[in-house]
Parts: structure tokens; sequence; C-alpha cells
């Protein structure tokens, strides 16, 4: 169908091709900038809208890798494509970026204690937790997340002090369609009641 609207635009005239817009110059927020807002006012405020929880993982060479991340959504349905942030200063980052894949699980209601495990820095966050390779990617699948997509990066931006993560999804599953979802409102875990 692309190819039918092309022949017919070029036949008439038309452009087919668009010079794609100049690229802002990234930069980060210089010491003297002053912030438009109070960060704290701003975490106060955008805490009232309730998300899901998280944890992207992968598998490198070190072994499996992986972090809580509240901000993900879906994005496209054709192609199948999801997005998540992670802030620049992550350490976990880097390793998923080299694998160019990783598994998203999605957390349960009674997944909290989990969930704070992968939100620490440093420590060693798969100690004690099983996991099994996604079936695509074989980054690490949480067994007991009611449900799993495994992505491929198809593309990385900048976002402020984020990056705004794009992942192409290779396979997924819901395996556990009862389970009520692990929601983050105001600082705090919580549970969706209808």
């Amino acid at each position: 169908m692309a190819a039918t609207a092309v022949r017919y635009l070029r036949s008439a005239g038309a452009p087919t091709a668009v010079e794609p817009l100049p690229r802002p110059a990234l930069r980060a927020v210089r010491d003297d900038e002053r912030l438009p807002v109070d960060p704290a006012e701003f975490r106060r405020v955008l805490g009232h809208f309730a998300s899901g929880v998280t944890i992207v993982t992968a598998l490198d060479e070190d072994g499996p890798a992986g972090f809580a991340c509240q901000s993900f959504a879906s994005l496209s349905l054709d192609p199948p494509l999801i997005a998540f942030m992670v802030a620049r200063t992550s350490t976990t980052w880097p390793r998923i970026a080299r694998t160019g894949a990783f598994c998203v699980n999605i957390l349960g209601a009674d997944q909290g204690e989990l969930c704070r495990s992968f939100a620490v820095s440093g420590a060693d966050k798969f100690a004690g937790v099983p996991w099994t390779p996604a079936p695509t990617t074989g980054s690490p699948r949480l067994p007991d997340a009611p449900a799993w997509l495994d992505c491929t990066i198809t593309t990385v931006h900048t976002g402020g002090d984020h990056l705004i993560v794009v992942g192409r999804v290779e396979s997924l599953d819901a395996t556990d369609t009862t389970a009520d979802p692990l929601l983050f409102h105001r600082g705090r875990f919580g549970r969706f009641s209808a």
C-alpha cells in the first residue's frame, strides 16, 4: 500500500521525501541554569499519577542485570513497540544497552519487595532471585511476574536527565491473568481496587 502511495505521489509530481529537521544540540543542564520548577514540587505533583511497576532485565557477559522501572508504556501496535525511561546516571543501563536486548517483567501486587531489591544501586540484585531466559533474546524472565515482554532495542533518545528507550517486542506472554498489578502512587506501592 505504501509503495502504491509513493508511485501516485511521484506521478502527480509531489515530493516523496521530506528533508529531516535539524536535530537540536544535546546538552546537560549547566550549573548556572535555573530550573523552571522546584524538583521536589515537580515530583510531588507527578506523584499523583499512578503507574505500574516493571523490572527491566538483560543478560551480558557478567551475568544478569536489571533495574526497577515505573516509566514504562506501550508505544505502537504495528510494529509492536514499547518505551521506558532510565536515568542517565544508571549504572545498570550501560550493561543492558550493550546487549541490544532486554525483557520487561511487569510486576504483580505482591512483588513490592522484589521491586525494592532492584531499585538499589550497587547490590547483587539477582541474589536468590530465580529467572529463566526469555525465548527470543535470553534476557532474564522473572517467573513470578504476571506478564513479560522480550524486546530488542530499536532507538534511544535523550530526554533531559533520562534516556527514552524504544524496544521492539519480539515475544511476550501474560502468565497470570488473575494477578493484580503493582502500582506506584505518591511514593508508595499499592494495589488496584475497583
